[in-house]
Formats: structure tokens, C-alpha cells, sequence
């Protein structure tokens, strides 16, 4: 039996070769077809060059599992998320690292209806009926497909993907497919874009897949003669990342999306991962906005078009979320974090929008599905609608609730360093919370400590009632409790 190692709770990542190989890819196809009867998959790959070979492989495991096989080329998994509901097919997956480092590869898999595959809903049987097939009928289904020329797993850039694509279309199980014009109707639903003042937009796809799904959407704005300018940074897809992994949650790689926002005098900056499933979003000052108070945006947003609409939300930093969603009079509805728990939680509460801290928005016309692109289009019709700034439209906010930020922290027992914290504070808490890690309030201030699944981290979030100082000084009180 053939162990593998890339899997994780929610979806699949691993060092290349050393846990991810074109014959891991294969066996995960095959696995996925027959554990889940499918009939057709539609599937897709990020920019990164090892994306391509291991997307092949795995359409050969998805044929020889039983699949046919609708390959979108290279897209976001977004792009993934939404032809699969829109074509009615048995499921989808993205090849894709999103921001992990350039020797990391991975896979998000969905099935019917665009409902995710996690640990709880399937993927560890999957992982388990890839792990049961004999590796030399894998390798010779590989070298079957590769043209008659053996495939090396210590070389991914190996020449042959031409060879094995045509390898797969003559099959008559493989084709490829373009649903673009579609998703692009889709985004363009959730805004009144005829409406949309002229503005002037920095877009940074950081030379991921973002750059393409960017073009479609300035296309159809420039047929309805809409007034947006797109200032493209880092715009064309290059898989070698010229200019770094694209990640903007580090403050390190802000720098070129808020520069290029003053530079041309921008309304907004957006910049956006890899495989573009969260965006970022920059005032025109080219300050970074934290997703926090993005998420309290999108849901005054969500509750002026659906009045009584239900909201999800994390439970790192709540207090701003909450108050708008009282004020615009919906319902607030706090949610374990992570995308296989908003989501589930979504549809069993039939909630518009969910929202995490994290810069990941989920949407019930989506298919309770993340996109990185409908968010920034209803911030777009917010600035249109109230005539204001971005940075005004959440100075009060961010005002009101001061918060410090993810702070994480490598420890050598999280479940030890956690319990020091709850004994210390455990007294004087007003009320403590345990929806994801622990929570805990004091009235004018509140945190949350969490432990990570993988690895021996934890992450902090403070905030406060309108007292900048105050949360500083919790954040450190803290800090100093966690290190020391």
C-alpha cells in the first residue's frame, strides 16, 4: 500500500515529490471518480507550472475511474466552484498551492452542487481508496497516457503535456471547456453595474490566475459601457512568480498595490492569491484595509438589497459585524472558522453572506461558495451608491472596534500555553465562548486564542470598544503571558 501524506482536513497540499507526484494526482482522480460515482468532473489548474502535469495526471485517474472529464485550463477555483453547480456535473477540482511556497502544490476538491469535500464528508475515504491501488498498474496508466515515454515524478517540467493531453482527447472522455462568459454574467448580478460611478481601480493578480478572469470582466464592462478603469499591476500570469508568491495578508507584499493607488490617484486597490479565492482591498490613500472590517462592509451591503437577511461570521473578531448586522436589522449567526463550516453552516441557515477575518467571502448565489471577485464589485457599488471614499466608509468603524490583528505564535504546547491563558483570565471574564478555540469578553474588550490543526501555532485576536490604547495593552498583556 502506498501512503500518502498530502491530506488535510479541508483539502489537499503537499511538498512536491516528497508528498505530491503526478502518480498521487492519478490516484486521487481515480479515487474520487469511483467514490463518487461520477459520471462527469469538471476540472482545472492555477498558474504554477507543476499545476498542469499534475491536473493531467489526475484527468487520466478521473477517466479511469469512470469519469468524463471538462477541463477549464488554467482559472481560479472559484472558476471550479461555479461550473460545477452551473454545469450540473458530479464534481470539480482545482490543482492549486494558492499562496504556499513554490515547491507546494495542492487540490480543492468539491462534489454536486459545489458542496465541499472536508474530513468530516468524504475526503479521507478518497484518501484511503488512492492509497489501495498497485503502483505498478498506476505507473503503467501513466506511461499509457504520456505517449509511450515514461513519466518522471522527479521532474515535473518533463515536455511531454502536449502528449498527454492529446493522449487524453482521443479517449472521446476529455474536452475542454470554457464557462467564462457565464461567470462573468454571475459576478456582474450581484451589483447594479449600469449604475456604478467612473472609478478607477488598481488590480494586482500578482502574476496568478486572477489576471485573465480580470480581462473578462473589463470586457464586458467596456460592451455595457461602464465606467471603470482597471490599473493592472502584476497582471499577466507567470507561473516562476516574478515578483513573489502572491500573498497579501504579509504586510511585506503590499507595497506595489498601495503605491500604484497613489501613483494614479485609484479609488481603490484590490489584490488578490493565487488562485484568487480572497481578495484584499486597499483605500484610496493606499492604506490596507483589514478583512475584518471588509466583512462588516459586504454585510451592510447584503442587508440593504435583503432586509432580515441571515449573516455568518468567524468568531475571531465579531463586535463590528454584529453591530451592523443588528442595525441594518438581520440576523447574526457566529460560525465555527473555516470554509467547511461557514458553508455547511450557510445552507443550514439559508444565509446570504458569510464572512472571515480572513479575507474569504462566501455567497449564497454562489453556491455558498468563496469568491475573490464579487466582493470588490460591491464595495465598487457602495462608493458608488454613498459617494464616499473607501477609507471613510470604514474610519468609524475601525474607530469603534480597534483591533490588533492575526498575531500567531509557535509554541511548544498549544494545548498547555492555551490553558495558561484560560486560567489567568478565566475569573474575570464576563462571558467565555468556546464556538472555536476560546473566546473570552470583559466588556470593553474581548480576544480570541486559537490552536492550529497542522502545526504548533496559535493565533491571537483582541479588540476593543473604541479604546485604541486599551487593546494594545491587552494585545501585549497577552503576548507576554503566550511567550513567557
Amino acid at each position: 500500500m502506498t501512503k500518502i501524506t498530502c491530506f488535510k482536513a479541508y483539502d489537499i497540499r503537499g511538498e512536491l515529490i516528497e508528498q505530491l507526484t503526478e502518480s498521487v494526482a492519478y490516484r486521487i482522480g481515480r479515487a474520487f471518480a469511483e467514490e463518487l460515482q461520477a459520471r462527469t468532473v469538471v476540472v482545472g489548474a492555477d498558474v504554477r507550472k507543476t499545476s498542469m502535469p499534475l491536473k493531467l495526471a489526475l484527468a487520466a485517474g478521473l477517466i479511469d475511474g469512470g469519469a468524463n472529464v471538462s477541463d477549464l485550463g488554467m482559472c481560479g477555483t472559484e472558476e471550479i466552484y461555479f461550473a460545477t453547480k452551473h454545469l450540473g456535473v458530479d464534481g470539480g477540482i482545482e490543482v492549486t498551492a494558492s499562496h504556499n511556497p513554490i515547491n507546494y502544490n495542492g487540490l480543492k476538491l468539491v462534489k454536486a452542487g459545489s458542496i465541499p469535500i472536508s474530513g468530516d464528508s468524504g475526503l479521507f475515504a478518497i484518501r484511503d481508496r488512492a492509497e489501495s491501488y498497485d503502483e505498478m498498474n498506476v505507473q503503467a496508466r501513466l506511461h499509457a497516457f504520456s505517449g509511450g515515454e515514461l513519466v518522471s515524478d522527479d521532474n515535473f517540467l518533463n515536455g511531454m503535456h502536449s502528449i498527454q493531453e492529446r493522449k487524453l482527447l482521443e479517449t472521446h472522455h476529455y474536452e475542454r471547456v470554457s464557462c467564462v462568459n457565464d461567470y462573468v454574467l454571475h459576478l456582474a448580478s450581484y451589483i447594479n453595474y449600469k449604475k456604478l460611478s467612473p472609478l478607477k481601480l488598481v488590480v494586482n493578480a500578482g502574476n496568478g490566475s486572477a489576471g485573465p478572469a480580470l480581462d473578462a470582466i473589463e470586457l464586458f464592462f467596456q460592451h455595457q459601457h461602464v465606467a471603470v478603469e482597471f490599473i493592472k499591476v502584476h497582471h499577466q500570469a507567470n507561473g516562476d512568480f516574478p515578483n513573489g508568491i502572491p500573498n497579501p495578508l504579509l504586510p511585506e507584499n503590499r507595497a506595489d498595490t498601495a503605491n500604484a493607488v497613489i501613483a494614479h490617484k485609484a479609488n481603490m486597490g484590490i489584490a488578490w492569491d493565487g488562485d484568487f479565492d480572497r481578495c484584499f482591498l486597499f483605500d484610496e490613500k493606499g492604506q490596507f484595509i483589514e478583512g475584518y472590517y471588509i466583512v462588516g462592509l459586504l454585510a451592510q451591503a447584503f442587508l440593504a438589497k435583503e432586509k432580515g437577511a441571515r449573516i455568518i461570521y468567524d468568531p475571531r473578531v465579531f463586535w463590528n459585524t454584529e453591530e451592523i448586522i443588528k442595525a441594518g436589522r438581520g440576523k447574526p449567526v457566529k460560525c465555527k472558522t473555516g470554509h467547511a463550516f461557514i458553508k455547511e453552516r450557510m445552507r443550514k441557515e439559508d444565509a446570504i453572506y458569510g464572512g472571515e477575518m480572513s479575507a474569504h467571502h462566501y455567497f449564497r448565489d454562489f453556491a455558498y461558495c468563496d469568491s475573490g471577485m464579487i466582493p470588490w464589485m460591491l464595495v465598487a457599488e457602495l462608493l458608488s451608491t454613498t459617494k464616499q471614499p473607501l477609507s471613510e466608509l470604514v474610519r468609524e468603524r475601525i474607530e469603534a472596534f480597534p483591533s490588533s490583528g492575526e498575531i500567531n505564535s509557535t509554541v511548544e504546547n498549544a494545548g498547555l500555553t492555551i490553558k495558561k491563558v484560560v486560567e489567568y483570565y478565566g475569573v474575570q471574564a464576563q462571558t467565555i465562548d468556546k464556538t472555536d478555540g476560546i473566546g473570552m469578553e470583559f466588556g470593553t474588550w474581548r480576544f480570541n486564542l486559537r490552536k492550529s490543526n497542522t502545526e504548533p501555532v496559535i493565533r491571537l485576536n483582541v479588540e476593543s470598544r473604541g479604546d485604541i490604547a486599551l487593546m494594545q495593552e491587552k494585545t501585549k498583556e497577552l503576548m507576554d503571558l503566550i511567550t513567557g
